[in-house]
């Protein structure tokens, strides 16, 4: 998991094109959100069936961008309503991104094996 700890985060409510890179996800940042990429906070992004998320971070020389696909399930993500953007602390973060995992647990058996076909 990306270290959170001090830094702020910021959540794109709604959905967002997964197909969009590092420059794609930045114009959304500066032009959207209004922020400033480098300052370095996360910038979180999920996709429509939210089974996918993308994280950008910026690391004083570069950009990293973090993704995550789940297998199954979903993320719990909020909707776009009157804010387009969230500002949540790093660990909100990872109980968003966690949660996932106890909800599948509760759901179902463990999977013992994975395939990719």
């Amino acid at each position: 998991m990306i270290n959170t700890t001090g830094k702020q985060v910021y959540l794109s409510c709604g959905r967002t094109d997964m197909r969009k890179g590092i420059n794609g996800l930045v114009a959304i940042i500066e032009s959207s959100f209004k922020l400033d990429p480098f300052d370095g906070a996360l910038f979180v992004f999920c996709n429509r069936a939210r089974d996918r998320v993308k994280i950008i971070e910026w690391d004083h020389d570069g950009f990293w961008l973090h993704m995550k696909r789940l297998e199954k399930g979903r993320i719990r993500w909020p909707a776009e309503g009157d804010e387009s953007t969230m500002s949540l602390t790093g660990e909100e973060l990872s109980y968003l991104l966690g949660g996932t995992r106890v909800e599948l647990k509760l759901k179902r058996a463990s999977v013992f094996e994975r395939r990719v076909i």
